[in-house]
């Protein structure tokens, strides 16, 4: 029995809805047909934007979750085969998006212009995968598919918060 086929399929199956954040990103591609940049990390950050109301609200049950779903995040991907798409960090894996829009929301206040502030720049960064971030992104593993996703967040939740900061002082 070939690892594609019975519990293997299974199994394969189960990987790929929990990477594709339940098959959300398959709606890009299936709307818009052939096109290499498919919006399937914007519908994996909206999706986790609005699953963020029903995650724990105090800080440090936060931050377990939040490191708790990271790690998880990284078994998923590294886990995840898809038959199309690339090989590593497949468009169809948003799983990382969902932690990193988290990431990039943590601990910020859960208003309008915040959450925005923090999907923009997320969305930004984790497109252009500045400084560093590109190096994370190379890593051959789920841990490479997630923590530049992490980083890009982590970038965008500062900036973020020096523009409040900034925003006390006008």
């Amino acid at each position: 029995m070939t690892e594609r086929t019975g519990a293997g399929a299974l199994k394969t199956a189960f990987f790929n809805t929990l990477a594709s954040g339940f098959y959300i990103s398959y709606l890009p591609t299936a709307i818009l047909k052939n096109r290499k940049c498919s919006g399937a990390g914007l519908l994996g950050s909206l999706e986790g934007l609005l699953l963020l109301p029903f995650l724990p609200q105090a800080p440090v049950p936060f931050a377990f979750f939040l490191l708790a779903f990271t790690a998880f995040a990284i078994w998923v991907s590294g886990r995840a085969h898809f038959s199309e798409g690339a090989e590593h960090d497949n468009p169809r894996i948003v799983i990382d998006e969902i932690a990193g829009i988290w990431w990039a929301c943590a601990f910020l206040p859960r208003t309008l212009p915040a959450l925005a502030a923090a999907f923009v720049l997320f969305r930004f960064f984790d497109t252009v995968k500045p400084f560093f971030i590109r190096r994370l992104d190379a890593i051959k593993s789920g841990a490479g598919i997630v923590l530049d996703d992490v980083a890009s967040a982590v970038l965008a939740n500062i900036l973020v918060r020096v523009g409040m900061q900034c925003a006390n002082y006008l």
